[in-house]
């Protein structure tokens, strides 16, 4: 008889397989990717992108160096990134809880954001007969929006 095997998470198995991806980077684990607009915040992140961590070679016995930290980073942004840059090695030191990073270069290129899918257009009589039909909604402008929502839904 075959025995059930146990479910894994999609998240724990999509983990597993970039971690591997991750390593060719350089990074040990994924949180500075995957967690890089809460280490450096908003202002930093919405500019710049973690590509990679340099790790220098070090003889046996001695202690390890501190990485460079690759950033991608938007042209216009580039300078003010640069001086902000003794701000982003503080951050992702004190994130890790020890002296992970030591200097950050930067490449001047496009971020990789995720394209922002644009919203569909209602159907403006569409959303009229939607509307129509909601009867028992007093409200005016409720009424209005929900018929909105009902032709976008529709739409799809």
């Amino acid at each position: 008889m075959n025995k059930p095997r146990p479910t894994r998470r999609l998240a724990d198995l999509a983990s597993e397989l970039l971690a591997d991806a991750f390593k060719k980077q350089g990074f040990a684990s994924t949180e500075l990717v995957t967690r890089w607009r809460d280490i450096v915040g908003p202002e930093i992140a919405d500019h710049a992108e973690p590509i990679k961590l340099q790790w220098r070679r070090v003889m046996e016995g001695e202690p390890p160096e501190p990485a460079t930290l690759v950033l991608r980073v938007e042209g216009p942004a580039a300078l003010e990134i640069q001086h902000q840059s003794n701000i982003v090695v503080e951050r992702i030191n004190r994130f890790f809880g020890w002296h992970a990073v030591g200097k950050i270069a930067l490449r001047q290129a496009p971020l990789s954001r995720l394209a922002a899918r644009p919203r569909p257009k209602a159907d403006a009589a569409e959303a009229e007969r939607v509307a129509a039909t909601l009867t028992g909604i007093e409200d005016e402008a409720l009424r209005t929006a929900l018929g909105r929502l009902g032709a976008a839904v529709k739409k799809r």
